[in-house]
């Protein structure tokens, strides 16, 4: 059984979806939807709706509390230009590499086989013997690298 958070998302990119590009809806109608609390939507919202995963919030305050997502139509070069030089920059945790990783997969830019490889290579456990205090910067170092092999 899929998890709630699994299924707002599926729910809200199917809305956007159907919209091409950009919807509005209110949070507490969707936790309504949902039979969940409004901070589960935030959650999902904050999680998998973010720059990096190539979306687009704009949040108003009251009302219900009405939110703009819009998926943001993205060229390859520039995506990839901007990761390795602004997002990754000189260390990145295991999460938001993950994030790019898996947004890539989706957007079609790597295959599911590079997308394993790539999360093997800058996993936490395969990086145990360096010291803590260095493994985001090498995550970092890796990442990058393996980035540019697979899309060149």
């Amino acid at each position: 059984m899929a998890r709630i958070s699994d299924l707002i998302e599926e729910f809200i990119n199917d809305l956007i979806q159907e919209a091409e590009g950009t919807i509005e809806i209110g949070r507490n109608e969707l936790a309504g939807y949902f039979n969940c609390a409004p901070s589960q939507i935030n959650y999902v919202l904050t999680t998998r709706f973010t720059t990096e995963r190539g979306y687009y919030i704009e949040s108003r305050r009251g009302g219900g509390g009405c939110i703009k997502i819009s998926k943001i139509n993205i060229d390859k070069q520039q995506y990839i230009s901007n990761i390795l030089l602004k997002e990754i920059g000189q260390n990145i945790n295991k999460e938001k590499a993950y994030s790019f990783v898996d947004f890539m997969q989706k957007e079609g830019f790597i295959d599911e086989r590079e997308c394993k490889i790539i999360k093997a290579a800058v996993d936490d456990s395969n990086l145990s013997s360096i010291p803590k205090s260095l493994r985001d910067e090498i995550r970092a170092s890796i990442l990058k690298a393996m980035l540019v092999s697979a899309l060149i």
